[in-house]
Order: C-alpha cells, then sequence, then structure tokens
C-alpha cells in the first residue's frame, strides 16, 4: 500500500466515525442547553438543571464506562479476524459479546435501587441536584439493554473496518436523542411536555432506535458471510470455561481499565459537585468543551484501532509501523486546530450553552485550560486505539491505573498545601485532569517499543 493509499484508507475510517462523533457531544451540548433553558420550577434553577444532568449521567458513566471492555474487547479480536479473513471467527465474536451484554444488562436493572442508594450518599451536590438526578438516574437505566448491546455492535463494526455502518448507527442515535429530547421536555402542539424528565425519556427512545438499526445492518449486510455457520453448538463452545477464560483474561485487563478511567471522570464530577451549584455548572460545560476534541480525535483512534488490528492479523509488521505514524500525524493536526478553535470562539460557545449569566460569566475564568489540553488529549486518545487493535491489554491497564493515581494526587495535594475552595479549587481539579493525560501519554509512548513493535 503507497503512502497515498494508506492516508486515503485512514480517512475512509476515520471520516466517518468523526462525522458521527460529531454529533454525540452536540447531544451532550443539547441536552445541557436544554436543561439551560427550562424555566425554573420552584427551588430548581438552570444550574440545578445542568447539574443535575452532570451528577445523573456521572452514575450511568460509573456503570456503562465499566463495561466498556464490550466494544474494545470486540473491536481488536475481530479487527484480527478480518486480517485472517476469519468470518466465522467474527461472526462468533459478535454473537458472544451480545450473550455478555445482555447478561450484564440484566444485572445492571436488578441492581439498580441499591447502586443508585449508595452512589447518591457518595456523590454529594445540593438536595435540588440530587432530587432531579435521581429522577433522571431512574428513567435513563431501562436503556441498559440497548446501550450495551450497541457497545458491543460498534466495536464489531470498527473491527470489520466498516466505518459506515458504524457512523450511521452513531448518527441514528444522536439524532433521534436531539429531537426526541426536545420534543419530550417542551412539548409540541398540544401536547405540554415532561420538562426535566423529557430530556432523559429522549436518550432511551434514541439506545432502543440504534439497536434496531444495528440488528437491520447484521441481518441484511453480515449475516451470509459471517453467521452463516454459526449455531447454538459453537456458540455454547465459545462459551465454555476454556474459551471464556481466554476471553475474559483480554477483557479483564479492559475492565480494571475501565475501573480506572471511570474513577477519574467519576471524581471530576464528584469533586465538583462539593464545590456548589454555579461551579458545578461550569464543571459541566467545561468538560463537554474538552472533550470536544476528542470525538474528532477518536475518528483516527478507530482508524488506528482498526489498522493495527489488521496488519497484525495480517502479519504485516512493515505496514503497522507506517499505519501508526500516519494516524499521529493525522490526530496532532486535529489538536492544532482546536487549540485555535477554543481560543478564537471560546466565549460565543459558552453564551449558546446557558442563558444564565452568572454561569457564564464564572465559566470564563477556565478558558486558558482548553489551550493545553488538546495535544496531550489526542495523543493518549489514539494511543489506546493502536494499542486495542494490538490487544495489547496489560500496558492499557496499567497506564490508565498511574493516570488514575496522578489525578488523585494533584488534587489531594493542591487540597492540602493551599486549602483551596471556590474558583481556585476548580483551577486544582483541571490541572489534575491535566496530570492524568500526561500520564498516560507519556506511560504508552514508552509502551509502544515493548508491546506494539514487536510484531514489526
Amino acid at each position: 500500500m503507497t503512502g497515498k493509499a494508506l492516508h486515503r484508507e485512514i480517512l475512509r475510517l476515520a471520516l466517518p466515525s468523526i462525522l458521527a462523533n460529531i454529533t454525540v457531544p452536540i447531544v451532550g451540548l443539547v441536552d445541557t442547553a436544554i436543561a439551560g433553558h427550562l424555566a425554573p420550577e420552584g427551588a430548581f434553577s438552570a444550574a440545578s438543571y445542568i447539574g443535575a444532568i452532570s451528577l445523573g449521567s456521572m452514575l450511568l458513566t460509573l456503570l456503562y464506562w465499566c463495561f466498556g471492555f464490550l466494544r474494545t474487547g470486540t473491536g481488536g479480536l475481530t479487527a484480527q479476524a478480518f486480517g485472517r479473513a476469519d468470518w466465522d471467527g467474527a461472526g462468533l465474536l459478535l454473537a458472544r459479546g451480545l450473550v455478555l451484554a445482555a447478561l450484564a444488562a440484566v444485572a445492571m436493572l436488578a441492581l439498580q435501587w441499591p447502586f443508585a442508594k449508595g452512589a447518591f450518599l457518595l456523590a454529594g451536590g445540593s438536595p435540588e441536584v440530587e432530587t432531579l438526578a435521581r429522577r433522571y438516574f431512574f428513567i435513563r437505566i431501562w436503556a441498559a439493554p440497548a446501550t450495551l448491546a450497541l457497545m458491543v455492535f460498534r466495536g464489531w463494526f470498527v473491527g470489520m473496518q466498516d466505518a459506515v455502518s458504524s457512523m450511521w448507527t452513531d448518527l441514528i442515535v444522536n439524532s433521534v436523542n436531539i429531537v426526541a429530547s426536545l420534543l419530550l421536555a417542551f412539548g409540541i402542539g398540544s401536547f405540554p411536555g415532561l420538562g426535566f424528565d423529557g430530556i432523559a425519556l429522549g436518550t432511551v427512545l434514541a439506545q432502543y432506535a440504534g439497536l434496531a438499526w444495528c440488528l437491520l445492518v447484521v441481518r441484511r449486510k453480515y449475516a451470509a458471510r459471517t453467521l452463516a455457520h454459526l449455531d447454538r453448538t459453537r456458540l455454547r463452545h465459545s462459551l465454555s470455561r476454556r474459551e471464556r477464560a481466554d476471553f475474559m483474561r483480554l477483557n479483564g485487563d479492559y475492565f480494571l481499565r475501565s475501573v480506572f478511567f471511570t474513577g477519574i471522570y467519576i471524581g471530576y464530577t464528584m469533586i465538583a459537585a462539593t464545590f456548589g451549584d454555579l461551579l458545578l455548572a461550569c464543571s459541566s460545560i467545561l468538560m463537554q468543551l474538552l472533550m470536544l476534541f476528542s470525538y474528532f480525535t477518536d475518528g483516527f483512534a478507530y482508524a488506528g484501532e482498526a489498522l493495527a488490528g489488521r496488519f497484525i492479523g495480517a502479519g504485516d509488521g512493515v505496514m503497522l509501523r507506517r499505519s501508526v505514524r500516519a494516524v499521529f500525524l493525522w490526530s496532532m493536526g486535529i489538536a492544532l486546530v482546536f487549540i485555535g478553535l477554543y481560543q478564537a470562539a471560546g466565549g460565543p460557545v459558552l453564551r449558546m450553552l446557558s442563558s444564565d449569566g452568572a454561569v457564564v460569566a464564572e465559566c470564563r475564568h477556565f478558558l486558558p485550560w482548553l489551550l493545553v489540553m488538546p495535544p496531550l488529549g489526542c495523543a493518549a486518545f489514539t494511543w489506546d486505539g493502536i494499542f486495542m487493535g494490538a490487544t495489547a491489554s496489560r500496558p492499557i491497564r496499567n497506564t490508565m491505573f498511574w493516570a488514575m493515581v496522578a489525578f488523585l494526587a494533584v488534587w489531594a495535594l493542591g487540597a492540602l498545601l493551599f486549602h483551596i475552595e471556590g474558583r481556585a479549587a476548580l483551577h486544582v481539579l483541571l490541572g489534575a485532569y491535566f496530570a492524568h493525560l500526561l500520564i498516560r501519554t507519556v506511560g504508552l509512548s514508552l509502551d509502544y517499543p515493548k508491546y506494539i513493535l514487536i510484531f514489526v
């Protein structure tokens, strides 16, 4: 494959993912904007609504990110099966992933009440925010079967080098989410709307719409090639103790990585919840903006995952090294673009997200953080994709552990030395988030020769 052909292949894989990913932060921004523009109701203000979205989403993230191995494990193994042209194996990976997703969803629904009770005892936040967050959580949890199945489908599509099907999945989910949340929150015609609860219900409907689409795609596009020889006996064998043990050893590392990853983001929100509703709203908006560039970079991370797995499966070490270099070239370009965008348009975006003048004014004090995060963030996300394609799960797990340690250590040290409160507290929290990105980037860069170049 020539250099131009490689870049075309990267763009073929990355651009559909980027297009779909653009809608992901838009959904978060729209949900935040809906909450920020709801009419005050009793003790509930715009800051309360925004804080509740952040807190409720945080608790769901705590659950879902722990099952992130359903996507990462499926994607890397499927990409390697694709490289070997093992279509039966690819179909078996999809079926096995969906069975595990169904079992996990049943467990989540069964344990939702004790989990929520314990989580809200630890989460903090004002009584108003907690009341709203509970309502949000207990509606959205019913999307669990669809949400976990979609993790498997997204990973499988990436592994099959099918960025287009993955793109349409995300576009359908996110488009339905935006439209349904708007209509259910504000109403239409004679329907008065459900207010705050409509935001959560719109997300539930969107997840099941996406699941229906994925099932249709697999039936029409892949069933004859990948599922033709799949029967109950083969599926039962793939779930046997020996086969399951091999699969779960890999995904055990991914599970722990997800736990550490979740600890960082949950820690961010839980710490911010102690700052009061105004700074909690600011921290939520800033995280939305910080994650914006990641959805662009993730397109190239997915391309790196697909190509790394493909070339490792095919035993082509030369193309593996070339694809890593090319993917990083595109990723760093994204970082530079977003530094310029944050510098030029940070203020207008804040005004778009909230009509509350106090929230917008407070957020302005933290905009400089948006200028230093993209290079480290883009590198960290890109390395994750490459290591997942190689199914090099151990360094991913270990690096994320030390990233979590760095996050907690910087926050604890800042709180201990400076007795921080108010605006300074959020600056230290953002510094802790920066530290975790630094550890991820440096750690995986050092692990690259040992865990990836061994295939060259």
